[in-house]
């Protein structure tokens, strides 16, 4: 039983404490930011520059709606998870989503800069990035807390992708009349890791005498060296994927990704942008697949529950041992490489506008809806911001955000200096936290980089 407690609560609190990295959405509109290029490559800069290596843009963050603090809780001052007993049901289910999600996406730059040139304004980067989703059915919780508390469960639609690639990308903007300023980059990508794993169907019928799973369950994973491991079922007899033989032996796709922007000034006053960012593909190369080869349905009468809680096969004691053999909702087989796949990247659209104020040229407000198409991790929001920049060495933005995954408080500060760029912000500010720093919501992101400008 405490395995697959173990089990269980670890696997969802990686998936509630994975992080991730992007171009800060707090930047759009701050004078001086070095990478508004990024969520628009319409915008140029009036500096050449140079990054520090791996430190010219970092940015930390977290999303979703399933939160550390829907999972680990705390009694009488001690750190616990959500199946501790102590801990009532109503209260775990009353936090929960119907669907509980989390995305993430990293971007770390290793190598950057930007120059003026041929006409517009040129950036070359060089950057780290990973994709994570997890996406986890109320029913999964209800089934391990309340136990024996419905006939039937349904854990379908279970999800969980990630994939982590090197991009290099070429970026070129101009102005094509005092308007309208276009701009476009190319990105060549080469992939290091993917995977994607899905529960389509898992549906958990009890009886008075018997039990039904049925599940249709399939995992792809693109890390070259990489092996499942396996092993017998005792009750079945039958082998499954019970885990990962971890290895990394080099390089295993390729891609093609293209930014696309445009802003168009009305007047003094008012500025509109749009953006769409990572149209494009990666083909993942030596996939290997685990599944179950469509629906299995699986029947057994070892376990027989009886209503009087007296008996020694009382819910209570059938479900302690129930419990230990709820892996047969995920055993798959392995079919060892299956070739390649093709993945789209996740799309993100930027559309903002800004008006400076008139009686004092440097302040300004912004109004930015940000959305990522990503399937079942798409989401979107609004950020209202006022930007200031009262002297050529500092700007400042603050900005206030609702969307998908609530509301929150945003906020950005740049020293740029002859020759010295350093920022620092938060698209969502940090909240409570637990002991080990990890925050207790999953809405939550830093960001920081030093540049060279000249």
């Amino acid at each position: 039983m405490k395995k697959t407690y173990t089990a269980i609560a670890g696997a969802l609190l990686a998936g509630v404490c994975a992080v991730s990295a992007q171009s800060t959405q707090s930047g759009y509109f701050v004078d001086g930011y070095t990478y508004g290029y990024q969520f628009n490559p319409a915008k140029g800069n009036d500096f050449n520059f140079v990054a520090m290596p791996g430190l010219g843009n970092i940015n930390v963050a977290m999303r979703g709606n399933l939160h550390v603090s829907d999972v680990l809780y705390n009694i009488n001052g001690k750190t616990t998870t959500f199946l501790n007993p102590g801990i009532s049901a109503a209260e775990v289910m009353g936090n929960l989503s119907d669907h509980n999600k989390i995305g993430s996406d990293i971007r770390i730059n290793l190598l950057s800069g930007g120059f003026k040139a041929w006409g517009g304004y040129n950036t070359v980067s060089i950057s780290a990035r990973a994709n994570m989703g997890v996406s986890i059915p109320k029913s999964l919780f209800s089934l391990v807390k309340e136990g024996i508390s419905n006939q039937t469960y349904d854990i379908s639609d279970m999800q969980v992708n990630a994939s982590a690639y090197a991009e290099l990308a070429l970026g070129h903007s101009r102005q094509i009349n005092e308007q309208w300023r276009v701009g476009a980059a190319m990105k060549f990508l080469i992939g290091g890791a993917g995977m994607d794993a899905r529960l389509n169907n898992a549906t958990l019928t009890l009886g008075t005498d018997s039990w039904t799973v049925t599940s249709d369950a399939e995992m792809r994973t693109n890390i070259k060296g990489t092996a499942y491991k396996t092993k017998i079922n005792d009750n079945t007899g039958r082998r499954y994927v019970s885990g990962l033989d971890f290895a990394f032996d080099g390089l295993n796709g390729f891609g093609l990704g293209l930014d696309l922007g445009a802003e168009f000034r009305l007047n003094d006053d008012w500025k509109f942008s749009a953006a769409l960012l990572d149209l494009g593909f990666i083909s993942w190369s030596d996939t290997q697949l685990a599944t179950t080869d469509g629906p299995q349905t699986f029947t057994t009468d070892r376990y027989t529950f009886n209503p009087d809680d007296d008996a020694d096969n009382s819910f209570k004691n059938e479900w302690e041992k129930f419990r230990d053999d709820l892996s047969v909702l995920y055993q798959m087989d392995d079919k060892g490489s299956c070739g390649s796949r093709t993945q789209a990247l996740s799309t993100t659209m930027n559309i903002g506008a800004e008006y400076t104020l008139p009686v004092y040229r440097g302040l300004k407000f912004g109004l930015l809806n940000t959305t990522r198409f990503a399937g079942k991790f798409t989401w979107t929001d609004f950020r209202l911001s006022a930007n200031v920049a009262p002297c050529k060495a500092f700007s400042a933005g603050i900005n206030a955000v609702a969307g998908t995954y609530g509301i929150g408080f945003g906020w950005l500060l740049s020293v740029h200096t002859t020759g010295f760029n350093m920022f620092l912000g938060m698209d969502r500010t940090l909240g409570h936290t637990a002991k080990q720093g990890v925050p207790l919501n999953s809405n939550a992101a830093v960001n920081f980089g030093i540049n060279f400008p000249f």
